[in-house]
Order: structure tokens, then C-alpha cells, then sequence
């Protein structure tokens, strides 16, 4: 029996699908098919372990979705077509999108997310912190044994103007004294509204992001998840803006030094860790780091399936995943200051404005397929329409040109991504090489842009583990 999107339980069969799926995923999806356990029991530990984690998730079947489980907006044949046509999307991740509906909010309170009208001067100057839980099912079956807190800092947008962003940081249980170690995740992608900030999923169980937090407490680094600047907090999230994406995570890292109870100071090692849009935002920290944040101690990386080349990844792009079209192009007009109304038609303003109030799951079920040339006014797609008004942004977006701190490296891509050709990740790889970095390129064959990320999680625990003990990783550099 379904409840209503207000109703403070949501329907049984979406809590079941819920209590697996909210455990792993990213960028696009969610998901696996095993019964809830501790997140930690979760997190692949071998390269067999993330092998059978895909499996698990290709072998769902389309056939359980029916009105109760599929998001609003959606019909049950339209969601039965993405599961069965897209390698990327399975049953569990349209179930996951439409118990979001349903969720209540999170325990953070609403008002800790007002920006005062006074911010600090300098960046990375914390303005206030709250309480917050981590719980990697919605239903709050599965609480992560870590003392959490969601924390709001200055930082600066592209324009120069003092922003508030916030983060969240995650202390592993039996942490005492100064902390060797931390890693900073950049989340993949969210969605562009406030409700979809990782701060805000986390309490409620939903945070997609769960296995590579989990992955890391269980190795015993604090962590710290940035939410970017507009996600969460007033004002514009700019999607895949290299200057706002690097910033909030340099400031972040240097915030949370000043946090309560944190056991993050100055000494302390940090690794920068993101896939997709999060290694977009790694990648960019990287190249901010220097001139932005010289003071930390940086002292590897972490990016996977780094999107480089926005226009290139936009071209290749299948109908799948328009939802990342829709996000794309309200960014870039924000950014380039252009009119949508010059350009779309009625049709493509409704679908842009939905997307936006969408998160990643949902936004991308419901518009998948969706045919962008009918959303225009002169029937171009939208990566025509990328290429005759967006090149300016989409260019100054790009990555891989500007130097990086002389730290190990790690780049993680598969050769089967759907959504980030491997090609672009080999060419960053390359091209720091040549500028005389330790590279490790860590490829795989996980199919699709979620198995790829399932299948690098233990080779970037190994990597972290030894570039954390001083010891160097092994050089992919005379390979490419």
C-alpha cells in the first residue's frame, strides 16, 4: 500500500529497496541487492569483492517496479525501459529516487544553512557547526560509528564575492589527539538544489557518497565531505565550475582545522579524494592549491574519472543522461549571463526548472530518453547549443593545463565508462607525468561509470594506505 509523499514512513517496498540501495552508488546511480549490514561489511576490500557487487547490481530485473516504487512523474513503462535499456540504472536506483519523496528532513536544522549577514574575512574561517548524524540507510537502521558534524565556512566564488559553504566531518570512533591523517572528499554529482547537499543527505540516510566515507573511517582517517558552494546554502550552484568546486575544498580543508572537536590541525596529512564531479573538483583543488591554499599539507590525490574536457564529455553524452544536459546548461547560462528564454522553448524551460529542484536519482529516470531537440526553439540539441553559446564556459572549465603540488597521484578510470571517455583520464595521467609527477593509473574494466568507481575502491585504499606511511606508489609514467 503506497503512502503519500507527506506521510512520515515511506512505502515498505521502498524502504526495502532503500535499505540496500542508499549503501552504494555514485555520480548517477545507487545501489546493490544484499541485505543491510554494517556500511563497513560493505565496502568492497578485493578486487572479487567489487566484481560481485557489480554482478549483484547487474542482475536485477525490471520486472518488481511498479506505481508504488517509481518516483512521481514517472511511469512504471518508462522506468522499466531505463532499467532495461541502460547498463547504468537498475531497480534498485529507481526505487531509491522515489523514496527520496518520502523522506523526512534531516536532522541538521534547517536554519544552521542561513548564511548571517556578516562573514569572516579570511577564507576557510568557520561561521558555525552543529550536531549531525551519518546513517547510510534511510529507515536509520544503520548508523556509521563516527562522531559527525556539519560545519559552515567563508570561502570566495569565481566573481570575488564572500560565499558561506558548508561540509560535514566525520571522526572515526576511538580518535585521540592530533590526527595523522584525514581525506577530503569531493562528492560526485549531487543535483544543483539545496536539498541534495551531502550535509543534508547524510542525516537522512541517503547521501549515495556512504561507501566512500565508509571505506575511508574504516581505514581510520577522519574524513571531511564538501557540499560546494550553492549547494546547500543560499545562492547558485555553479555545476562543474573548476574555480568554485576547488575552492570550497581547499577551504573546507582548512576550516575544519578550527572545527570543535576536531582532531585536524596544521601537520596533519591530507589526501584529496573525488570521483566524476568529484574528481573534477579534486583535480581542480590541485591546480588551486599552490596560489589558493599553500599552507596545507597535501600530501597525495585521488581523482577518478575526471571529466577534463566538459565539451567533449558533453558531445558524448547518451540520452540516458540528459539530466546532466539540463544541469550543464542552467549553469553555464548563469555563468555566461545568457537567457534561456532566447533559446529554449516552454517545453525546455519546465524541464530545466524541474531538473534543478531534482537530485541526481530522480532527475535522471525522469529524463531519461528525453529528446533535447524538442526542447529548443530552433530544434537544436543542447550540445549544439553547448557548442554555439557555452564554449567560453565550458573552455575555462577545462583541466589538466595548470601545475599540480609534487605529491603522488592517483588517477582511477575504467574502460568501459559510459559517461567519462577512459581516453580523458589516460591524457591527465599523461600529461602529469610530463610535468614530472608520481602518477599511478589505476584502469579497470568495471562497466559503466558506477561499476568503474566500485571496482577502484580497494586500489585507493591501498594507495592512500601507503602514501600516508611516506611510501611511494608505483609509477604508471613509463607506460603512457
Amino acid at each position: 500500500m503506497s503512502t503519500s509523499r507527506h506521510s512520515p514512513l515511506p512505502p515498505l517496498r521502498r524502504i526495502a529497496a532503500l535499505s540496500a540501495a542508499a549503501i552504494v552508488g555514485l555520480a548517477l546511480t545507487v545501489g546493490s541487492t544484499a541485505a543491510p549490514v554494517h556500511a563497513q561489511e560493505r565496502v568492497p576490500q578485493s578486487d572479487e569483492e567489487a566484481k560481485s557487487m557489480i554482478k549483484d547490481r547487474e542482475a536485477e530485473d525490471s520486472g518488481s517496479l511498479n506505481k508504488s516504487n517509481v518516483p512521481d512523474g514517472v511511469s512504471v513503462e518508462q522506468a522499466r525501459k531505463v532499467v532495461d535499456t541502460s547498463d547504468e540504472i537498475t531497480t534498485a536506483d529507481v526505487e531509491y529516487g522515489a523514496a527520496l519523496e518520502d523522506l523526512p528532513s534531516s536532522g541538521v536544522p534547517e536554519d544552521f544553512y542561513q548564511t548571517p549577514d556578516q562573514l569572516p574575512e579570511d577564507n576557510g574561517a568557520v561561521v558555525k557547526q552543529a550536531p549531525s548524524d551519518f546513517y547510510v540507510d534511510p529507515i536509520k537502521l544503520i548508523k556509521q560509528d563516527a562522531k559527525t558534524t556539519a560545519f559552515m565556512y567563508k570561502t570566495t566564488d569565481e566573481e570575488g564575492r564572500a560565499r558561506a559553504a558548508t561540509a560535514t566531518l566525520l571522526t572515526p570512533k576511538g580518535a585521540n589527539g592530533p590526527a595523522k591523517d584525514a581525506v577530503v572528499i569531493s562528492p560526485g554529482t549531487q543535483g544543483i538544489a539545496d536539498k541534495c547537499a551531502p550535509s543534508r543527505q547524510m542525516g537522512m540516510g541517503t547521501e549515495y557518497e556512504g561507501i566512500s566515507v565508509a571505506s575511508a573511517l574504516a581505514a581510520k582517517h577522519p574524513v571531511v565531505i564538501v557540499d560546494y558552494i550553492g549547494l546547500g546554502t543560499e545562492g547558485a550552484h555553479r555545476y562543474l565550475d573548476r574555480t568554485e568546486e576547488g575552492r570550497s575544498v581547499l577551504d573546507a580543508a582548512r576550516a575544519v582545522q578550527q572545527v570543535d572537536g576536531s582532531e585536524i590541525d596544521d601537520s596533519t596529512k591530507l589526501q584529496l579524494r573525488g570521483y566524476s564531479q568529484g574528481g573534477h573538483a579534486t583535480t581542480a583543488a590541485l591546480e588551486l592549491a599552490e596560489d589558493w591554499a599553500p599552507e596545507l599539507n597535501i600530501t597525495s590525490a585521488s581523482a577518478g574519472a575526471v571529466p577534463t574536457d566538459l565539451y567533449k564529455t558533453v558531445s558524448g553524452l547518451s540520452s540516458t543522461y540528459t539530466a546532466f544536459l539540463l544541469y550543464g546548461v542552467q549553469s553555464f547560462a548563469e555563468q555566461a549571463d545568457v537567457e534561456l528564454s532566447d533559446f529554449l522553448n516552454q517545453k525546455g524551460l519546465d524541464a530545466v526548472a524541474k531538473a534543478a529542484d531534482q537530485c541526481t536519482i530522480e532527475a535522471t529516470v525522469s529524463n531519461a530518453f528525453l529528446d533535447t531537440t524538442t526542447l529548443t526553439k530552433d530544434g537544436s540539441s543542447f550540445q549544439d547549443l553547448v557548442e554555439e553559446k557555452f564554449m567560453p564556459v565550458a573552455d575555462k572549465q577545462r583541466l589538466g593545463e595548470a601545475s599540480i603540488p609534487n605529491i603522488p597521484v592517483l588517477v582511477n578510470h575504467s574502460y568501459l565508462d559510459d559517461v567519462v571517455p577512459f581516453e580523458q583520464g589516460k591524457e591527465l595521467a599523461s600529461t602529469w607525468c610530463d610535468a614530472g609527477n608520481r602518477v599511478a593509473l589505476e584502469d579497470n574494466l568495471g562497466p559503466t561509470h558506477i561499476g568503474g568507481y566500485i571496482a577502484s575502491i580497494p586500489r585507493i585504499e591501498t594507495f592512500t594506505t601507503r602514501t600516508f606511511a611516506g611510501k611511494h606508489p608505483l609509477d604508471s609514467c613509463w607506460r603512457l
